[in-house]
């Protein structure tokens, strides 16, 4: 069987024998890689006390069949163009053939400095190509990244190296967003003063001059180790389910949460969602905007389209610098086939009027998608007519850190586009909705809880020491399931609608509300940018609906309070209208642009003293804003 997808039919198949015989389905997939050593078995799996191995007795490396392996064929091929954040900079690009020159020269770097197989590296960088070069100069050695994202605190990037007990610490000098310089040397610093397991710290001089302090015994120059070494390193033999890496999820209290992915599973995971979502053809430009710091990164920058022989783009910059017109100039700088960016930047953009957008060509472009939250039905809207010019396949897909890849989603061109529908799952992800007491749904048109309850080969393997978290977390709640703390409705031709976050979820007088529903009623309004909604408890209703709204102008605060209970009200039914509306000038956002709904929850609630580290944040600021100016 082929394992890419072609129309609705072929998918159709595809998913019915994913379904029928799971172990076939994913050794066909299996066959598209080259293995040192084939695997003993395709499966074993226990979700009631977690246990799921692939591909167990399989020898091979990731890093082979990103690199070496398209050498082979399409040596000079780009594999990577790093567009630099100021727009005056010339781009890098790095053939398949220097890009494994370089990835070679860094992991001679490593191991020289005493990295062995099953070390974990901190990655600390900036999106500069040395972040994606120490990614896969790690894992060809058989060493485990823990790429932290560069505008974290000290204090978080301290708990991260901590949980992981890294060995060696991979940073740059400074990091540059827009038109702010971030000392990423001076944080490193401070974050491993009280570390015990770092025992070397690299630093990439990103501007030579910069007066960063070194610590001798201990702080090594990557201009200066990288020197002189050989662009050959023989690839190290990983088994199946070595891990790969360890990502920590955002937001969570208390001690950080990390995501281990293994190498097999991960890398066939990651290679197929990449071609069968974005329906990608050779010789096509993949643009994800993502940080590599998340997951997107990980597998819609690096893995996915490596892996493919893409050419992929890697952006240092923001949205709006020098202007906002920088992603549509970008676009048509490299000629991108295929965007993938998130509602957080497209409603920012939409913001700002069409004039950005409209005087940039974008005829490039084939398909356009959307990733990390439910967009909503405006937002979809502007980016299908305004980047897309409703001839681009509009891919709003779902999926988590925790399933590596993406999991529910339109395949481009081939999957009806439905406004706000994440449409459905993509072959060999068994989807179900559970009702509160854990019993399967059939009826269509009814919402429920998101579980998966067959695995899946890039699904989490467990969290960084602590395997009874990770079941506990996923796999208690619903036993025999993975529950994905999503809620969900699906209508009568299979097609998802992810609601939102199960604590996400309004109870008002027995009537469960989504707040992504809520939410996009609101952002419905003429004079809404952007809003969130909690639940906070009500002497009668048990919930009432808090709403923080952010207006194009705050000319008419009392207006927009009203008239935004009316459009509530109109859209959803008065059930659903706000108890209370909040104006403010911005939302805790994480830097990647999801909405940290916790901490308003925690506001609302009067938690002051429990918000956790809003160092973190993309604007800590607006959290004292909002508690001033709370109803």
């Amino acid at each position: 069987m082929d394992s890419i997808i072609h129309n609705i039919e072929s998918y159709r198949e595809a998913y019915l024998a994913s379904v029928d015989d799971p172990e076939g389905f994913w050794a066909n997939v299996a066959e598209n890689f080259e293995w040192q050593k084939r695997w003993d078995k395709v499966l074993s799996w226990d979700f009631k006390d977690f246990d799921v191995k692939w591909f167990e007795g399989a020898q091979f490396n990731i890093t082979a069949n990103c690199l070496d392996r398209h050498v082979k064929h399409q040596p000079d091929k780009i594999a990577l163009i790093w567009e630099p954040n100021d727009p005056e900079q010339e781009p890098i690009k790095y053939t398949y053939k220097e890009l494994l020159a370089e990835v070679c020269k860094a992991a001679n770097m490593l191991l020289e400095h005493g990295v062995q197989k099953g070390d974990r590296v901190c990655i600390y960088l900036p999106m500069i190509p040395q972040l994606a070069i120490s990614m896969l100069a790690t894992a060809r050695i058989g060493a485990v990244h823990s790429v932290v994202f560069a505008g974290f605190s000290a204090r978080a990037l301290a708990d991260r190296i901590d949980d992981a007990q890294c060995k060696l610490l991979i940073t740059a000098d400074i990091g540059m967003r827009g038109s702010k310089v971030i000392n990423l040397k001076q944080i490193v610093d401070e974050a491993i003063e009280n570390s015990t397991s770092i025992e070397r710290v690299i630093v990439f001089n990103n501007i030579l001059d910069f007066p960063a302090i070194r610590i001798s015994n201990r702080d090594i120059d990557w201009q200066i180790a990288i020197a002189g070494k050989s662009d050959f390193c023989p690839f190290v033999l990983t088994e199946a389910e070595d891990m790969l890496f360890v990502l920590y999820t955002s937001g969570s209290t208390g001690k950080p949460k990390g995501v281990v992915h293994t190498c097999a599973g991960y890398m066939i995971y990651a290679w197929y969602t990449f071609m069968n979502a974005f329906q990608y053809k050779p010789d096509e430009v993949f643009w994800c905007t993502a940080d590599i710091g998340w997951i997107t990164g990980h597998s819609y920058i690096v893995y996915g389209p490596l892996l493919a022989g893409a050419t992929t783009l890697m952006f240092e910059g923001v949205p709006n610098y020098p202007e906002y017109d920088r992603f549509w100039k970008v676009i048509d700088r490299h000629q991108v086939n295929i965007f993938y960016t998130a509602p957080t930047a497209i409603r920012a953009l939409m913001a700002q009027g069409t004039d950005w957008v409209d005087n940039c060509r974008l005829d490039s472009l084939r398909v356009i998608g959307s990733v990390g939250e439910p967009i909503n039905e405006e937002a979809w809207h502007w980016y299908n007519t305004h980047v897309g010019k409703e001839k681009c396949p509009l891919v709003d897909t779902w999926w988590q850190t925790e399933t590596g890849g993406i999991m529910i989603s339109p395949l481009a061109g081939i999957t009806p586009n439905i406004p706000t529908f994440a449409t459905l799952p993509l072959p060999g992800i068994q989807t179900v909705l559970l009702d509160k007491d854990g019993a399967e749904i059939e009826a269509s048109n009814e919402e429920g809880l998101l579980c998966i309850k067959f695995p899946w080969p890039g699904m989490i393997r467990t969290t960084y020491g602590d395997h009874a978290r990770c079941q506990q977390t996923y796999f208690s709640s619903f036993p025999g399931y993975y529950f994905t703390g999503d809620a969900a409705r699906r209508d009568h031709n299979g097609n998802y609608r992810i609601i939102g976050r199960v604590d996400d979820v309004i109870n008002v007088s027995g009537h469960r509300l989504g707040t992504a529903e809520i939410e996009n009623a609101i952002n419905e309004h003429p004079d809404i940018i952007e809003s969130a909604v909690v639940g906070f408890p009500h002497a009668i209703k048990g919930q009432g609906i808090y709403a923080f709204v952010i207006p194009f102008t705050h000319d008419d605060i009392i207006d927009i309070e009203k008239s935004v209970g009316e459009i509530v009200s109109q859209l959803i039914g008065p059930i659903a209208r706000p108890d209370k509306v909040q104006v403010v000038t911005g939302l805790p956002k994480t830097r990647s642009g999801k909405i940290m709904r916790r901490i308003l929850r925690k506001i609302v609630e009067g938690e002051l003293d429990s918000l956790g580290d809003t160092s973190t944040l993309l604007d800590p600021s607006v959290v004292q804003e909002i508690i001033d100016g709370k109803r």
